[in-house]
């Protein structure tokens, strides 16, 4: 195989309020990802409990855990024997009073490259996020992995532009997007439809525009006393935003998937967007607002 091609692997996985149970089967089902191919497998975001931001409850900070620490350490043996890439998304707590929503990322012989600390953080009915979550200061991260480098942002980062297009400029391969978004099942269809859809565009928009492959992995099942369902809808597209590869709305799915990582050149080269980007325009994007 050329070094320029790469199985990728999505877990999409519905939770339960056993964290305990929930990393088992994170852990099968990376097995399972590992067993037909995948070198490099992302798991959704904070995998290891259900999606707690739906409340503003202190207790739910003890769900958190240090990373480097016993869920890293877990996934990092597994990397190690099944050879793959694992990116874990979990609730840091780095010390006493002060949270991250982080994501780790272990390289194939179980070596912890390092993390990224969400950048975005949301603040909506049910994604009381801004209680819990520290905004990241590590800056947008790339991980040079056995089989490519790879850049992750987390869920509402997907939102931003401007996170995709600087991970794409540090060298990044590959944007991973952890996630966790639903439906309120009060909602009308014609909502959830124009909602979803929204949510891909965006994310497909980040592939054309910066001439990467995208994978974005989302939680799956009924949540918050079935108020929320989340839409799964994990899904694969190459450089020119087509979709290789989607899941289904709501049946837990392990996707494999081959990357031909040489397409990026082609891509780049017959569209050249970054060839013909006006950095010395660009300043006011540092601006919350322009006012006239």
């Amino acid at each position: 195989m050329s070094k320029k091609k790469v199985i990728v692997g999505t877990v999409q996985m519905s939770c339960t309020d056993n964290p305990q149970e929930n990393v088992k089967k994170a852990i099968e089902k990376i097995r399972e990802a590992a067993s037909r191919g995948a070198q490099v497998i992302c798991l959704q975001e904070l995998f290891t409990s259900l999606y707690f931001c739906d409340l503003e409850d202190y207790e739910n900070f003890q769900l958190a855990e240090p990373i480097p620490g016993p869920s890293t350490n877990t996934l990092a043996t597994l990397a190690k024997e099944l050879g793959v890439v694992i990116i874990a998304s979990l609730f840091e707590k780095r010390t006493e009073g002060l949270y991250h929503n982080t994501t780790a990322v272990l390289d194939a012989d179980g070596t912890y490259l390092g993390k990224y600390r969400k950048m975005h953080i949301p603040d909506d009915p049910s994604y009381y996020e801004k209680f819990y979550f520290t905004p990241g200061d590590l800056g947008y991260k790339t991980f040079n992995t056995k089989f490519a480098t790879i850049g992750v942002l987390v869920c509402w980062d997907q939102w931003y532009p401007e996170a995709a297009r600087i991970t794409a400029l540090m060298g990044a391969e590959i944007l991973f997007y952890p996630t966790a978004i639903g439906w309120a099942t009060a909602q009308d269809e014609a909502t959830n439809t124009e909602q979803f859809n929204a949510w891909q565009t965006i994310q497909r928009s980040h592939a054309v525009a910066n001439g990467v492959h995208v994978v974005s992995v989302n939680r799956v099942g009924l949540e918050q006393n079935g108020a929320m369902k989340f839409w799964g809808g994990s899904f694969i597209v190459n450089p020119f935003g087509r979709i290789m590869q989607s899941s289904s709305h709501d049946k837990e799915e392990v996707g494999v998937l081959e990357l031909d990582l040489e397409k990026t050149d082609y891509y780049r080269t017959h569209w050249p967007f970054l060839r013909d980007r006006r950095i010395d325009s660009y300043q006011p994007i540092t601006q919350r607002f322009i006012d006239e």
